[in-house]
Formats: C-alpha cells, structure tokens, sequence
C-alpha cells in the first residue's frame, strides 16, 4: 500500500472527547511500560536530519532498495496500511520521510506495538533506504524504540491549525502542524548566524551589556521598570544597548557589536512587539556613510542564507534619499520650509492630510509625517539621510548642512528595519542635547533622553570617530521570510489576556 492511498486514521476529540483521549492514551503508555522494556528511553542517539537522508537517495528509480542503515527519530504524523504491511510518516525538524514496516520483518509483537502507536507519538527508527514503487523516499523499519508517549493528540491533520491566536498562545502546536512555520523559525537562526557570521568576518567583537539598567538610553522611547529588592533601587529593562557599546568604543575595543533582547513599554502592532531583538554595532574611524555600506552587505548575505526569491532587489547601492526630500516627494509638503509648529500644522491642513497634530511639536510632527505617509510607500531598499537635530540625540552634526544631523533610517517593504549615525563624540555637545531632552521630558515628553552623566564622563575620556548601526532583526526576518506580521517571527508574541 502507496503512501497516498489512505489517509490518517486518528479519532478526534469530537468523536470522543478530550478527557477520554488522554485517558486512553495513558493506558496505552502504561501498557507500553509494561511490555516494553526499550520504551521511553533516556536518550537515543546518532539520529540523522530527515532531510540529509532524502537528498542522499533521491537518485533511486521507483522499486530500488539498498541495505544502507540509518537512523532517525521525529513525531508520527500519519499511519496507513493493511495486512502484514504498514506506512507511517516520520517528521522531525528538517522534513517528513515514509517508514514501510512489514509483519515478516519486525514480527507479530514489534509489528503489533509499531502499528498501534498513535498520531503525535516521538518514535526513533533503525531501517534501510528505499524508493517505493509509488516513487516516495523510505526507510524500511528494521528495529524502532518508542521514545516518548503524546497524550494529547495533535492539531488536526486534515484543517491544520490555522486559528491565529492558537498558533501565537501555543507556537508548539503550531510547529507540530505548520511545515511553513518550522521552515520559517530555522530561516530565522540562518538570519543571525548570517548577522553574526559577516560581523565577526569584519573584525568586530561580540560582547554582552546589561539588560537590567540603573538607567535607561541610547533610544528614544519609553522603558520598563522593575525593583531589585536586594540593591532596594528601581532599574530598567534597556531600550536599546548603544551607550554602553560606546563605551567599549571608548576603552579601546574598537568594533563591536551585541545581539540580543531589548525592551520598549509602547503599543503593539504588525511591526512591534514590547520584546525584540536588536543587533547594534559599533566601530571606530568610520562615519555613517561606511556603515550603509556594512547594512548593504550584511542584508545580501542575510539574503543568500535564507534563498530569498522576493521581489525586493538587495544589491549595492540602495536608493539614497534626504530627509526633507523624501517627505516633500510622498506628501507634497515642503517640511524644511515650515520650521514652526503652526507654519506645518497649517501645512498640513492645506494638503488635506489627515493627521492629528495637537501637542506635537515641529520636529514630533516631521517624524510622525514620515512614519505615517512616507514609510509605507518605500517599499525598495532606501536609505532616508539626513535628520532635523532634534531628532537624533546622538548623531553628529552634519558636516555641510546646518540644523542637520549625519544620520540615516533604512526602510523596505514599507518598514523601518535600521537606523544609524556618524556618533555624537563632543561631551559638550552630548551635555546640552541632553539638557534639551530634559526640557522635552518637563513638558510632558515620556520618550525623552534621560540625562546620563556617566555616559557624559566617558565622552570625556575621548571617544573617536566613530559610526554605529542599530538593525531589527525581527523586521530583518519579516522582510527575508515575506512575512506580514512580527507576531509571525517570534516564537512568542506579547498577546493580551
């Protein structure tokens, strides 16, 4: 009996009940113990990944059999057959492969225990490669352990699980039953091992810095606070790890970076959750113009380590456009020449835009321009230069355009997925932005700079020229894996109750 030829016999909680599956299911385990003494064991080791074994054997004809072993372990996922003959479909994490058991080969008892396993049961095999007549890649089952019992029964074969708040809650059951869901979370890991691989290529030194701060910084936004009972002092959950890897500029490190978890109390949408991560890098003797060229490079290799076959072109160079340029070509309004809170509102009314200004300063009202009209629209690679002062903290003044800082936001797909500076290293400088962040903060600004004097004392020790790039890698993935949602590429999301 072919592969195709019947479907998954597994009854489901409609036709029982839920309590009475689990119920069963547990007898059966008990029973599994009883006769079983190599079932459950601790370890089962020297597995193949499916994958490897199908790629090996794909030059086999329909019919041919070799007497080649191997040995895989995964989750049962279908069973069929009839007689003396049996298939079951094996998946672990690389792929499926067909089992063709036989009553002649394992005996009446093995045959009996393999056959009454049931759907979502971890079985680990010993068996020989083979093509079936019908064509399918198999391993005939010479010897198999029962590796471990599932009491639940799996998400539904035949519908999949497709319910969205399922999928999120429960992401285990989501793998188990979405091919496209597995093959997405690996091409994540290829996303960072490709960061992480370019990175360390260049010369750069990955280093670790404090997720719990006595104070936050290094972004504009607002930050989670928790107490540490021992120290009896409030500390925050970072918002970003740029000051601190500034810091390792300054002691003399030179390049490096840090990939890992930052953390931002705002709201929840497709591109945000409170919980993400970030790869930022730092180096010296570079401004922000050599670090468009590392997002460059590193997003094509990034790329290439997933397959990327989307619409999108990567290559050298992205589009280079100014800040005020773009946002006079996307919304028609000639930002620059409205330098007044009421000049732009004005603005704003007379090109019938719809937008809610009210309390926003110029600056807040130049930003939220581009994020609500302007970022939508890039949809290839783009690099946006060149920000209003106010804006950019941290960035180094321009060094040919007044009131402009040397910065650059990269979109594509219509999102944001870096931001990056020729650095702030003057501490004067450093000291009245932050004196400007605090007057922001006393009218009510819950994003604003926090004033850091020990940040402050590290300029001062001298910092060089240097250039930083902080890149989502969540977005980063979203972008490679065509995905609509960050909730899609994080195992798991903040969900509300």
């Amino acid at each position: 009996m072919s592969g195709s030829e019947a479907t998954p016999a597994e009854p489901g909680p409609g036709r029982h009940g839920l309590p009475e599956l689990i119920a069963e299911r547990r007898s059966k385990a008990e029973r599994l113990r009883e006769s079983d003494a190599g079932a459950f064991p601790y370890s089962f080791a020297a597995t193949e990944p499916v994958a490897g074994i199908l790629e090996a054997y794909d030059h086999l004809a329909a019919g041919e059999e070799t007497e080649d072993a191997h040995r895989v372990a995964g989750r049962l996922a279908a069973r069929r057959g009839a007689g003396g003959a049996a298939f079951l479909d094996l998946v672990d994490r690389t792929g499926k492969i067909q089992l063709h058991a036989r009553l002649d080969v394992l005996g009446e008892e093995a045959f009996e225990r393999l056959t009454s396993l049931d759907l979502g049961d971890l079985l680990g095999v010993d068996g020989a490669a083979l093509r079936s007549r019908r064509g399918e890649i198999s391993l005939r089952v010479d010897g198999f352990q029962v590796l471990a019992k599932a009491l639940r029964p799996p998400p539904d074969k035949r519908h999949g699980l497709s319910d969205v708040e399922t999928r999120y809650r429960r992401r285990e059951l989501d793998l188990i039953a979405n091919e496209d869901s597995r093959a997405l979370f690996l091409d994540r890991a290829k996303v960072i091992s490709a960061v992480r691989a370019y990175l360390d290529g260049e010369g750069f030194i990955e280093v670790e810095t404090p997720v719990l701060q006595p104070l936050y910084g290094g972004a504009l936004a607002r930050p989670f606070t928790t107490h540490h009972n021992a120290l009896g002092r409030d500390l925050y959950l970072r918002i970003a790890t740029e000051l601190y890897l500034k810091r390792m500029i300054v002691g003399g490190l030179e390049r490096v970076y840090e990939l890992g978890k930052d953390f931002r109390n705002e709201g929840i949408s497709s591109k945000h959750n409170p919980e993400f991560t970030m790869v930022e890098f730092y180096e010296a003797y570079a401004d922000y113009e050599d670090e468009a060229k590392r997002l460059e490079e590193m997003v094509a290799l990034a790329a290439r380590a997933v397959a990327y076959k989307g619409e999108l072109d990567f290559s050298r160079p992205w589009r280079r456009v100014g800040f005020f340029e773009v946002l006079k070509e996307k919304t028609g309004i000639d930002v620059a020449a409205h330098r007044d809170d009421e000049q732009l509102r004005a603005a704003i009314v007379d090109s019938g835009l719809e937008m809610q200004t009210t309390g926003l300063t110029w600056f807040h009202i130049a930003d939220e321009l581009l994020s609500k009209f302007v970022e939508p629209g890039l949809r290839e690679p783009t690099l946006v230069l060149d920000y209003p002062v106010e804006l950019s903290p941290f960035a180094r003044e321009h060094r040919s355009k007044p009131g402009l800082v040397e910065r650059w936001e990269a979109f594509a797909g219509g999102m944001e997925i870096a931001n990056a500076f020729s650095e702030l290293v003057d501490p004067d400088v450093q000291r009245e932005r932050f004196r400007a962040q605090q007057s922001l903060e006393s009218l009510g600004d819950t994003e604003a700079q926090p004033f850091d004097e020990m940040f402050l004392q590290a300029l001062e020790q001298g910092m060089p020229p240097s250039g930083g790039v902080g890149v989502g890698i969540d977005r980063l993935v979203m972008l490679l894996t065509g995905s609509d949602s960050i909730r899609e590429v994080v195992l798991f999301p903040a969900m509300r109750d």
